[in-house]
């Protein structure tokens, strides 16, 4: 029998974030289209608590009434005007492009207008395929969680697994994880050509050995239960440093990525924040029902990110 899990400790995700994020500065980043009470309200705290300098892009009339909604002053942020959500995605994708801003985050958009924006040729691709990662503060759990992909590669291939791993593994380095744990989830620990994903987790595998991924130890294919908790690991037999100890768990497609990550949530009690990887900047993709926490644990990754690559980047000059 396994142990029930006990929710011991309240989460505190903004706070965990806050510990590693300490005295960076704060980045220019695009709102786009906050044209809802809660979109505003989060970046104006945001703001406040010195994680980010926001520019609301998008119709000035709605952002104004959204922001007259929330409390907040009309001209308590600059407002970059557009005509529709369209137009906002283009020119906040644009502004990134040309380095007016350092990052994106979703306002009251649908993700698929701002994601069409940032995949087009003119938008924000680079050399890698972008994917989403959820950061989650499990009570049950000890370390802080990493889920990918739940939000954008629906149906990847081996090829956009690579991609999405090494994102989830360079976000980690950027969450202060030095050789991050990464366990590829599939329905059992053994390969079968049956199951697909477990045939591709092996894949990822024996990559990571060629070093076509790096900067973490992977294992897979394992089961969830396998991948966090050390019990459950031992019963089966599995001898893996992985097992039971995953910073990140990487899902076989975004169905079982998106279901996971909101049974943590909500029958879990986790709090998340999350953010696409793999693009030229980062992009926080907030929804209108998250709390404002967790739009400032979002605000307070995109900070991260955007430092870690300045380094990356210095380090490589």
């Amino acid at each position: 029998m396994h142990r029930p899990l006990t929710l011991d400790r309240k989460p505190d995700l903004l706070a965990r974030l806050m510990a590693v994020r300490k005295d960076l500065p704060r980045i220019r980043c695009a709102i786009v289209h906050p044209c809802d009470p809660g979109s505003v309200e989060g970046v104006h705290l945001a703001a406040k608590a010195g994680l980010i300098d926001p520019i609301l892009v998008g119709p000035r009339l709605k952002i104004e009434q959204a922001l007259l909604a929330a409390g907040i002053k009309a001209d308590a942020m600059p407002i970059v005007a557009t005509e529709h959500s369209h137009a906002a995605a283009a020119k906040a994708v644009a502004m990134a492009r040309t380095g007016e801003v350092a990052a994106l985050m979703k306002g009251s958009l649908h993700t698929d207008e701002l994601m069409e924006a940032a995949i087009a040729p003119e938008g924000l691709r680079s050399g890698r395929r972008m994917s989403h990662v959820f950061a989650l503060d499990v009570p049950a759990y000890d370390r802080l969680l990493l889920v990918t992909d739940a939000a954008i590669n629906i149906a990847p291939d081996l090829d956009t697994k690579r991609d999405i791993v090494q994102n989830a593994i360079d976000l980690a380095h950027a969450l202060g994880i030095a050789a991050p744990l990464v366990a590829i989830l599939s329905a059992a620990e053994t390969v079968s050509a049956r199951i697909p994903s477990t045939v591709d987790a092996a894949a990822l595998c024996k990559m990571a050995d060629r070093g076509q991924i790096a900067g973490g130890m992977l294992d897979g294919p394992l089961a969830f239960d396998n991948a966090i908790s050390i019990e459950a690991a031992t019963q089966k037999g599995i001898v893996s440093k992985v097992a039971g100890r995953a910073d990140i768990l990487v899902v076989p497609d975004l169905e079982a990525g998106n279901i996971l990550a909101k049974q943590l949530s909500y029958f879990a009690g986790a709090d998340s924040a999350g953010i696409v990887m793999g693009a030229r900047c980062p992009i926080a993709l907030t929804s209108r029902a998250d709390p404002v926490a967790s739009r400032l644990a979002s605000a307070a990754l995109l900070c991260l990110v955007s430092a870690h690559r300045r380094e990356t980047t210095a380090v490589i000059s």
